[in-house]
């Protein structure tokens, strides 16, 4: 007997079908104002990249911490998929024979291996480029300076010292496996970065407070590390199938996580531990901030 879903369930469904349809209307083969045609192929490499399931977590969160502060819906859900071009774009390269390899995401081929390695290395460099064009376009209801700050936190957050810069580490660890400070560094850029930025984003739409930008950017921090921790467990834990993509890759390149290097117990300990302090950081805002919370604890609880 199938079991209903929660309110919560419901609404990160709604969400991610909301999203979905902004970008199969943002991915569509029709040129806008000042480009010249859109390659067929690339386009249909991008949708590929893009368009395969998946939560959409990120974007989630864009639209609930812009909601927290009765923002614009329309504008956090632009850069909720702004944000979700660039994550796209990182799995897309992530995946190619240079970088990890994979020819299996969200349980289907990986775009290099739909396509080829030349298109998957341009359909990620245009969604990167897409997503500061969302961010920018006159359709996104924000100031000039609300699009500046947002520019520059996603830049910094997807750039060399945010995911970019991860992955740099990450092919580094499978040479030298880093210690346990160089684990928490590699993992709060190449994953938390973009789960921070997608918690402050939501706060500039709303343009909140300076101190609701912190508080909103220091929850982002703690769910961020909890998205590696447990991503990290179900690696050792979970079977392909599951996860739609393959697993134990980390221990079989030697690279080290927190969860091998503590334990499953450490490891459940410690996201119990960092849902506790994300609540601890909304709790000014009391019952607002609970579809927020729901997210946190579905992070840190998630089985595939």
């Amino acid at each position: 007997m199938m079991t209903q879903p929660t309110a919560f369930e419901t609404r990160l469904e709604d969400n991610a079908a909301k999203l979905v349809a902004l970008l199969e209307e943002l991915l569509s083969d029709g040129p806008l104002a000042d480009e010249i045609q859109r390659p067929p192929r690339l386009m249909a490499a991008m949708r590929h990249g893009v368009l395969n399931g998946g939560k959409r977590l990120r974007p989630f969160l864009v639209i609930e911490s812009a909601a927290l502060f009765s923002g614009n819906p329309q504008a956090a859900l632009r850069i909720g998929a702004a944000l979700e071009c660039v994550h796209c774009y990182s799995l897309v390269h992530d995946d190619l024979p240079a970088m990890d390899d994979d020819d299996v995401r969200r349980g289907k081929p990986t775009v290099h291996i739909a396509f080829d390695e030349a298109t998957a290395i341009l359909a990620g460099d245009s969604l990167l480029t897409l997503a500061f064009d969302i961010v920018a376009a006159p359709e996104t209801d924000l100031s000039d300076r609300q699009k500046t700050e947002l520019v520059l936190c996603l830049a910094r957050a997807a750039g060399i010292g945010g995911m970019a810069g991860g992955q740099m580490f990450d092919l580094a660890a499978e040479q030298q496996a880093p210690d346990e400070q160089g684990i928490v560094t590699l993992q709060a850029m190449k994953t938390g970065a973009l789960i921070r930025f997608a918690c402050e984003a939501g706060a500039i739409v709303a343009g909140a407070t300076a101190d609701d930008r912190a508080r909103l950017r220091l929850f982002g921090e703690k769910i961020g590390l909890a998205f590696q921790l447990a991503d990290d467990l179900l690696d050792l834990t979970a079977d392909p199938e599951t996860m739609g993509k393959a697993t134990g890759k980390d221990a079989a390149r030697g690279k080290g996580t927190l969860p091998a290097l503590h334990g499953q117990a450490w490891t459940e300990a410690k996201l119990t531990a960092l849902i506790a302090e994300a609540a601890n950081i909304l709790g000014v805002y009391g019952d607002r901030a609970e579809i927020l919370l729901e997210t946190a604890r579905f992070i840190a609880n998630r089985r595939h």
